[in-house]
């Protein structure tokens, strides 16, 4: 039989074992805390950096913009979205392509002649009457009409004629 102080004596070697272990692995895990607590800081500082240079950077653009719609309208570019007509909105917010079948229009019932067919509106423009291009310009008028900025008769000519319209989906297509 061995002796209770032999049991105790093993026992107190095993815990020293065990203890020493486990302060090795605390050292192990105070090294990786470290270098945790060390990449959250480098983390958050980047993070409050970005936002205080995004947030200076929209002030700028927000300034920027303010002063430009103050001074000069948008410019229209050729594929931009075609906004509601509403009562003083000038056709200069339209692109090209979009004032110049609003001209065409215009004139057609400033000299009192009736609607356009989409191929007729094409020849007018100096257009070749191709169903490709023919197709194109009408796929603009009705833009222009459900925008409001254009009149679509029933037979599918188009006339000069501005009228509101509440478009929800307004910014879906140019």
């Amino acid at each position: 039989m061995a002796s209770v102080l032999g049991i105790l004596e093993e026992r107190e070697t095993a815990a020293r074992v065990r203890v020493e272990g486990l302060r090795e692995e605390v050292a192990r895990l105070a090294g990786v805390l470290e270098a945790a607590e060390i990449e959250l800081d480098r983390r958050v500082i980047a993070r409050e950096e970005l936002v205080e240079a995004l947030a200076a950077s929209a002030a700028e653009t927000t300034a920027v913009t303010e002063a430009e719609a103050e001074t000069v309208p948008p410019s229209p570019v050729p594929g931009s979205i075609v906004p509601p007509w509403r009562e003083g909105l000038p056709v200069t917010v339209l692109a090209p392509d979009y004032q110049r079948i609003l001209g065409v229009l215009d004139e057609r019932q400033t000299a009192g002649q009736g609607p356009l067919k989409a191929r007729e509106i094409t020849a007018l423009l100096g257009l070749e009457t191709t169903s490709a291009k023919v197709e194109g310009v009408r796929s603009k008028a009705r833009r222009l009409a459900e925008r409001g900025w254009l009149v679509q008769e029933t037979s599918g000519a188009f006339s000069a004629g501005r009228r509101p319209v509440a478009v929800p989906d307004a910014g879906s297509s140019a």
